[in-house]
């Protein structure tokens, strides 16, 4: 008999002050006991938020290959890391659910660490895309970073033990007080308008720290995407326009003090199939920072955003992988890294961030 166990994220597991913020997203549904019955692979199931959420993982053979989690077996059982999920049905005893693998989570994680190899990089994943606290803490020990846009996220994230210093908030939606906690434990910021850059001047002389800061550029890319998730275009509500960076530039300049640019930033838009819109991003911001360095700066980080798609409609499309991605960008981002920074030189955070 394969030894398992059922842990539940309750309410009684979380600090005070994070229950009375998220309690009524998180909590809604209260957790009820759950019956110990025997598998047939070892998984654990975490329950959270307003509708069950249950995590699967098995002991099984780590790997690296980019590989789905869910299958159908035979006999017709829908199948997640080999085990029914009508199994898991039994042990959760509340529906609806959502199931995740830990496998997966893992494989896809490496799958970008693999591509990645040899380069000096980060991979960060936004906060907003699953804040399932489990999965953050999974993705903590993976050395996966936080892309945040709210000060409730970064409350989250710190509860899941992640090092400030290496997230990032981002978006238009900032406000004051969560700059002011983003200052206060060194988060880096995403500069995304002229009230932005104010307001991060203003929490830097508040919190007594200067913010380490990047630009966040629209480049007036097309992705190819539906228009919701468009982030890069002209008529996208983020980003900085090219006529309005030297205002940018020239305020940095004037806060000393308050603000210190460390790199440059763009967002595409999720559900991208088509790589060379990355490397053709890489090749215009690669221009942006040219004209940065022009005035006296220094950059050492170049943050390219945007999610690769899936096959949605499971029609049998052949998608880009991790490996298509980076291989798209990596002659460019090397450019940048032995053009800007010659001699191997090392710094506190890698020079290129994909964030997916």
């Amino acid at each position: 008999m394969v030894a398992w166990n059922l842990v539940f994220q309750t309410p009684t597991t979380l600090p005070r002050k994070y229950l009375q913020r998220y309690s009524n997203q998180l909590f809604v549904n209260p957790v009820s006991a759950c019956k110990l019955e025997s598998i047939s692979r070892n998984l654990t199931s975490l329950q959270a938020c307003c509708v069950p959420r249950a995590v699967l993982y098995s002991s099984g053979p780590k790997t690296q290959n980019f590989q789905h989690c869910f299958e159908k077996s035979n006999d017709g059982f829908l199948l997640c890391e080999g085990v029914k999920v009508e199994e898991v049905m039994k042990v959760a005893e509340q529906s609806p659910f959502y199931l995740y693998s830990k496998p997966q989570i893992t494989r896809n994680v490496e799958a970008y660490k693999e591509a990645l190899e040899g380069l000096d990089s980060i991979i960060g994943f936004p906060i907003q895309a699953n804040d399932n606290l489990k999965i953050l803490e999974h993705l903590q020990k993976l050395g996966v970073v936080r892309f945040l846009v709210s000060g409730n996220e970064l409350e989250l994230a710190l509860h899941a033990r992640f090092d400030p210093t290496r997230c990032v908030l981002n978006g238009n939606g900032k406000i004051l007080e969560d700059l002011v906690l983003a200052a206060q434990v060194g988060v880096f910021v995403n500069i995304d308008s002229e009230f932005d850059l104010e307001n991060n001047v203003a929490t830097a002389r508040i919190a007594g720290k200067k913010v380490n800061v990047l630009l966040r550029i629209n480049l007036d890319v097309d992705p190819q995407v539906h228009p919701y998730v468009a982030t890069g275009n002209k008529n996208s509500k983020f980003g900085i326009r090219n006529e309005k960076l030297q205002w940018f530039l020239d305020s940095v300049k004037e806060h000393p003090k308050e603000l210190k640019l460390v790199g440059v930033h763009c967002h595409l838009g999720s559900t991208i199939t088509k790589v060379d819109i990355f490397r053709d991003a890489a090749g215009l911001m690669l221009n942006y920072i040219d004209q940065i360095l022009d005035q006296g700066f220094e950059i050492d980080y170049l943050n390219i955003g945007g999610g690769l798609g899936i096959d949605y409609y499971h029609t049998g499309a052949v998608l880009p992988t991790p490996r298509d991605l980076i291989d798209a960008v990596s002659n460019l981002t090397s450019f940048f890294i032995l053009k800007f920074r010659p001699g191997g030189l090392s710094f506190p955070y890698p020079k290129q961030g994909i964030s997916f």
